[in-house]
């Protein structure tokens, strides 16, 4: 038997791929649900993904919803703030590269912290150190040094918000 089946045999890993498959097949036949089973099951048994670091983390489940509640208007803002460059009667704003420490402490939380961050428009992650805790990050809109500031404390604000919402000291 394979070695460390018991902990790669994911039933619900399984379903969910299974699913997934079929959906992209965009029609149920027994051939795609039994196609998407055997991918599925090879995924999983024979590409497993590494142990997820999970100590240190329990979630604040308001925190949570607040946070995601928040993230949304500051993706229709920045959305709009986007837009706006984009088409407005002007030259294009300068831009910026920056390093922003983080105090984040868990590399899953880093990495909630990283894709929130990519999937706003104006600013992108290009650069995480995981020794040295820094984000070196791209942002759009750099015209002054407020608006520098401004965007290290959106970061800084993010950051915060998943400290409380997911790390324990």
């Amino acid at each position: 038997m394979m070695p460390g089946f018991k902990r790669r045999f994911r039933p619900l890993f399984i379903l969910v791929l299974t699913i997934m498959w079929v959906l992209l097949m965009a029609e149920f036949t027994w051939a795609n649900f039994i196609g998407g089973f055997l991918v599925a099951s090879a995924v999983v048994l024979f590409l497993p993904l590494p142990a997820m670091p999970v100590e240190n983390i329990s979630v604040r489940w308001g925190s949570l919803i607040l946070l995601l509640l928040e993230w949304i208007k500051d993706l229709a803002f920045a959305s709009v703030k986007v837009a706006w460059l984009a088409l407005r009667p002007a030259d294009p704003p300068k831009t910026a590269i920056l390093k922003v420490p983080m105090r984040v402490q868990n590399d899953l939380v880093l990495s909630f912290a990283t894709v929130l961050y990519n999937l706003q428009p104006g600013g992108a992650v290009t650069d995480i150190d995981i020794a040295n805790r820094t984000w070196t990050i791209h942002v759009l809109d750099a015209d002054t040094d407020e608006d520098i500031e401004r965007e290290i404390n959106n970061v800084l604000t993010l950051e915060r918000k998943l400290i409380h919402t997911f790390e324990r000291s």
